[in-house]
C-alpha cells in the first residue's frame, strides 16, 4: 500500500461515528450472546506468515489466561443467565496454555459446547494432553469439537503459510483425532486466488483419502476464511451498506459473541467485541460481561459496536468471515 493509500485508510477510520465522507457509521448490537471466546494467550509453537494477531513462540502480548479467570466468566454466565451455548478457545495455540484442559473441563461440565481452534501439532500431541482429551471425549462426546487450521489441502501452500513440515505434522494430528472419534472441523484460507468451489473440491479429495469425519461442502465443517491483507484498502461500512451487501448486522460475529483476553501487565482480563481486535486498547469493553453490555465510549453505543476498524469491513462485513461456525449447536 502506498503512503497515500495508508493516509486515506487512516482518514477513513478516524472518526468512530462518521465515515470519511460524513455518513453515519454502521453499528452492530449484541442480539444474543451465543459464543464466549477465551483467548488462551498469543504464544504459539509456530509463526504463520499472515497470522491474524501475530502469534508466535515469542509473542506474549496476550498472556496465558488462568483457569480461575476463565471460570469467573462461566460463573457470570450462570448467575446472570446469559444465553451462551458455546465456549470457544483460541490463541496463539490453546494447547500451550497449561490450564487448557482445566478450562475445557469447566466449560463442558457446565453443559456448554467447547470449540478449540488448534494447529493439531506438537502441543496437542503430547501424551498427557492426548490422554486428557480422550477422557473429555469419553465424558462429553461431540460437545467437544476441535477445529484444525489446515490452510490449504496441498502441502506446498499450507507450508508456505505455516512453515516447512507443518502440513505433515498437522495431518498427523487430524489423523489421530479422527481415529479416536473426536468431532472435527477444518479451517482453511482463500488467499491463493482459488474460488470456493475448487477449494472445497480439493479439500474433499484429501478428506476422503484420509477418512476424516469432515464434510467439505458444509460451511460449519470446513470454514474458509477470507485473506486478511492489511495492505489492502477497504471501504467503510455505513448503515446503507447492509442493503447493498444484502447482509444483516445480525450476521456479524459481534452480534452473538464476545472475546476475553488478558493483556500483559493488566491485573484482570478484558472483554472485547471479537477475536480480531486484540491489539486495539480502545475496543476494551470492561472486565465483565455486564460492563460490556453497557459499554458507552467513542467506540461503543451502549454495548453496540461501531464498525470503526478496517478488520470490521475486511473480514466480517465484506469478507463474510466468522470465527464461530454458522449454526453450530
Amino acid at each position: 500500500m502506498t503512503d497515500a493509500a495508508i493516509a486515506a485508510t487512516r482518514r477513513k477510520f478516524a472518526d468512530p461515528d462518521r465515515t470519511a465522507d460524513g455518513q453515519r457509521r454502521a453499528r452492530v448490537a449484541l442480539e444474543r450472546l451465543r459464543t464466549l471466546w477465551i483467548n488462551t494467550g498469543t504464544l504459539c509453537n509456530i509463526a504463520c506468515r499472515n497470522c491474524y494477531i501475530e502469534s508466535s513462540p515469542t509473542n506474549d502480548t496476550l498472556v496465558y489466561i488462568s483457569r480461575n479467570e476463565a471460570a469467573a466468566y462461566l460463573d457470570e454466565i450462570a448467575r446472570d443467565r446469559w444465553p451462551v451455548t458455546e465456549i470457544g478457545f483460541t490463541g496463539g495455540e490453546p494447547f500451550m496454555n497449561p490450564d487448557i484442559i482445566g478450562m475445557l473441563t469447566d466449560a463442558l461440565d457446565r453443559g456448554h459446547s467447547a470449540l478449540v481452534l488448534t494447529n493439531a501439532m506438537q502441543p496437542m500431541m503430547r501424551p498427557g494432553i492426548r490422554d486428557a482429551l480422550l477422557a473429555l471425549r469419553k465424558a462429553h462426546g461431540g460437545r467437544l469439537c476441535l477445529r484444525v487450521s489446515l490452510d490449504h489441502y496441498t502441502e506446498a501452500f499450507h507450508d508456505e503459510e505455516r512453515g516447512p513440515g507443518s502440513f505433515v505434522k498437522t495431518v498427523e494430528g487430524i489423523d489421530w483425532l479422527a481415529a479416536h472419534g473426536f468431532s472435527i472441523a477444518l479451517a482453511g484460507r482463500t488467499c491463493w486466488g482459488e474460488d470456493e468451489r475448487a477449494a472445497r473440491a480439493g479439500y474433499a479429495a484429501l478428506i476422503a483419502s484420509r477418512s476424516w469425519p469432515v464434510t467439505a461442502d458444509d460451511a460449519a465443517s470446513l470454514v474458509l476464511f477470507p485473506e486478511m491483507d492489511v495492505q489492502e484498502d477497504v471501504p467503510e461500512i455505513t448503515d446503507e451498506c447492509w442493503d447493498i451487501l444484502k447482509r444483516s448486522p445480525s450476521e456479524m460475529m459481534c452480534a452473538s459473541s464476545r472475546m476475553i483476553v488478558k493483556r500483559r501487565g493488566d491485573r484482570n482480563p478484558m472483554v472485547l467485541p471479537c477475536t480480531l481486535l486484540t491489539d486495539t486498547p480502545v475496543f476494551g469493553m470492561g472486565t465483565t460481561l455486564a460492563e460490556a453490555a453497557m459499554a458507552h465510549s467513542a467506540m461503543f453505543d451502549h454495548g453496540a459496536i461501531k464498525l470503526c476498524h478496517p478488520h470490521c469491513a475486511r473480514f466480517c462485513a465484506l469478507g463474510g468471515g466468522a470465527c464461530s461456525a454458522p449454526n453450530r449447536k
